[in-house]
């Protein structure tokens, strides 16, 4: 019985070494440039540190002018008052209370909608072509810029439906700019389920529906409140599409119903930011103060229920 080889191991050939046929051989040798791929990335790492401290200074700037030139202005007259062409008595009651109404249409259309569109696509809808469209159709829709949502809403809604300038028209507009965000959040949530949970529903005799119902979709809960947040984020600081369809930017009212005309936060700032006189940008300021409340507030909420809801389904 023979004995085994020992196994071939490479010999790598060095400068000017010949083989046995007295041919020299190249060098083969990779010699790997450390220092220079270190400095690469200290260089990258530099400019990327640079460009998010630069951010930071300037957001903290922007807020800190805002806040000196707008606390002085923020008391109780002005969040109890209507708009008045004298800056003294110049309040946003209304614009709150517009952008409240505007809120609420938009999360009951956009939530609704959009994440039943979502559930149809991700867990129902057979994976062919049509769905390969229209996913990325949405995707295509997430970007569009906002103006041109005021545009549809306006020929679609304040014209065709004849909703006139109401707080319905504002609030499907609206839901119609946030909906494409909403579909790719929860889609990308029900990704994110373990297929284990489908399989273990199908088992015990579930219907897809009934396995996505009450399983599926509560797992994926924490994930779509994220999106649903970020949406609604971007919808209430929104103001061209509500000048697309005609929001006012003087309302001495509070409205009482969905065809009332309204006026927003983001409007109300745009109209005293175009004002000649520094004690109306005071007052924007002012109103800028308010909608990062009031937008911290209902993020604070949403963050909560999101923790309660996962610490729940553990």
């Amino acid at each position: 019985m023979s004995q085994a080889s020992s196994p071939t191991v490479p010999v790598v050939a060095s400068k000017n070494q010949k083989n046995r046929g007295g041919e020299t051989l190249e060098n083969p040798k990779f010699i790997p440039n450390h220092s220079g791929r270190r400095m690469r990335e200290y260089a990258f790492r530099a400019v990327i540190v640079s460009a998010t401290l630069a951010a930071l200074f300037i957001l903290i700037v922007l807020t800190v002018n805002v806040f000196k030139q707008g606390l002085p202005w923020l008391d109780q007259q002005f969040l109890t008052s209507f708009p008045s062409r004298f800056p003294e008595r110049a309040g946003i009651k209304s614009a709150i209370w517009g952008s409240v109404w505007l809120g609420g249409f938009t999360l009951l259309f956009s939530v609704f909608f959009g994440v039943g569109a979502a559930l149809y696509l991700e867990e129902l809808a057979p994976k062919n072509r049509i769905n390969r469209i229209l996913e990325v159709n949405i995707s295509t829709l997430a970007g569009v810029p906002s103006i041109i949502y005021g545009m549809l809403g306006l020929t679609l809604f304040v014209r065709i439906m004849a909703f006139e300038r109401s707080v319905l028209a504002g609030g499907l507009t609206l839901s119609l700019l946030i909906m494409p965000v909403i579909i790719i959040a929860t889609r990308e949530a029900l990704k994110c389920v373990p297929d284990d949970i489908r399989l273990g529903a199908a088992a015990l005799g579930a219907t897809k529906w009934q396995a996505v119902r009450d399983h599926v979709l509560p797992a994926a809960m924490p994930g779509v409140l994220t999106g649903i947040i970020l949406a609604m984020a971007r919808a209430v600081g929104e103001a061209a599409p509500l000048i697309m369809i005609g929001a006012l930017s003087y309302v001495a009212f509070v409205p009482e119903s969905a065809f009332d005309a309204f006026t927003a936060l983001p409007i109300q700032i745009f109209n005293w930011t175009s004002r000649p006189k520094e004690e109306f940008h005071a007052l924007a300021a002012a109103g800028i103060i308010v909608l990062l409340g009031f937008l911290l507030v209902c993020n604070s909420i949403a963050i909560l229920l999101r923790l309660k809801w996962k610490d729940h389904r553990r």
